[in-house]
């Protein structure tokens, strides 16, 4: 998180009192001791300033008009923030049940007027430690999460990823009816690979090809998974048919055009891609993501059985003629249903 970058210099704090001098003074402390400071007169003030600029610890007096301290830490606690909010609650208030009061509507500390400004920098010292926790551990369960969903070989993502994603690429297209497109590709003589340089050389080609589709197609929309063995599938979003042709077709001539460089030599290799889409403005029930995955599987066998290194779709060969122009050679053409 960029307000934890290692230095109290980077951490904002947002000072919440209704009392001018008061303020000032706080404001004053913090400054000198680094904190970048930001201010508000009472508790609805600095909800809307944080909505504004988020910052990881508040300093909040009780007592103010509008919105006091305990209702400001209720409403901070009832949002979503992009980290958690460590909040110091300051108050002359020092019995027991005003305390516990005070960190059951979600203050993390507190501190008795007039404050010490040793022992506040020493409060806020372990404020900072616990949100530096909470970043780690966040960070953590990220990582947890990428690496469940991420093939560990290709570095795209898994079967696991496919099959919890693409049912909900299907809902997202039929909701604001555009297109989808899918694209299933399979390396071609992939075995000889293994057989002539080993396996390692197997697993370097595989990554090589993985990078070259994710690179080749539009970052935060297109995605790409390990289908299994040597086999990949490329989800195209609001792409129509003759996009995901067009796409696969300038996929399988990147590929062809790659030179892998193995340990004892240098390599290409083809694959070849069977397509699928749907537009669910024609349809009157979606398909399922199998019904999908299926029909892309049997038009890459059709490109297979044709040679290999080409691409076959239900697209008629008018109209690839007109809005691709893509020469002949390297399709298998299939009349739609």
């Amino acid at each position: 998180m960029p307000y934890l970058a290692g230095t109290e210099t980077a951490l904002f704090i947002l000072v919440v009192d209704d009392h001018p001098a008061a303020r000032q003074l706080l404001e004053m402390y913090l400054q000198k001791a680094g904190y970048r400071v930001l201010a508000a007169s009472n508790g609805r003030d600095a909800l809307e300033t944080l909505r504004r600029h988020f910052c990881p610890l508040v300093l909040t007096d009780w007592v103010m008009p509008e919105m006091d301290g305990l209702a400001l830490c209720r409403a901070i606690r009832q949002e979503s923030w992009p980290g958690y909010v460590y909040i110091i609650l300051l108050t002359a208030r020092d019995s027991r049940e005003d305390i516990v009061g005070g960190l059951e509507a979600g203050a993390d500390d507190y501190l008795t007027k007039p404050v010490n400004p040793a022992e506040l920098l020493a409060r806020l010292k372990t404020g900072r430690r616990i949100l530096e926790l909470e970043n780690t551990l966040k960070q953590r369960n990220e990582e947890i999460i990428r690496l469940s969903v991420t093939d560990p070989l290709t570095g795209v993502y898994n079967r696991r990823y496919l099959n919890d994603t693409l049912p909900a690429e299907i809902r997202r297209a039929c909701r604001y009816g555009r297109p989808l497109g899918l694209i299933l590709c399979d390396l071609d003589h992939f075995k000889r690979i293994n057989d002539t340089y080993g396996h390692n050389a197997g697993d370097l080609v595989l990554r090589e090809f993985a990078a070259g589709l994710r690179s080749a197609i539009r970052e935060g929309i297109d995605w790409l998974a390990r289908f299994g063995g040597e086999e990949f599938v490329l989800v195209l979003p609001e792409t129509d048919l003759a996009g995901s042709v067009a796409t696969a077709e300038r996929l399988r001539c990147l590929s062809a055009e790659r030179v892998i460089r193995l340990p004892t030599a240098d390599v290409t290799i083809t694959a070849s891609f069977g397509i699928s889409w749907f537009n669910p403005d024609a349809l009157e029930n979606p398909p399922t993501p199998e019904a999908l995955l299926d029909e892309a599987d049997r038009y890459l066998y059709q490109a297979k059985k044709a040679g290999r290194n080409r691409v076959a779709g239900p697209l008629p060969m008018a109209e690839i003629a007109a809005c691709l122009a893509i020469g002949p050679h390297a399709l298998q053409i299939n009349r739609q249903k």
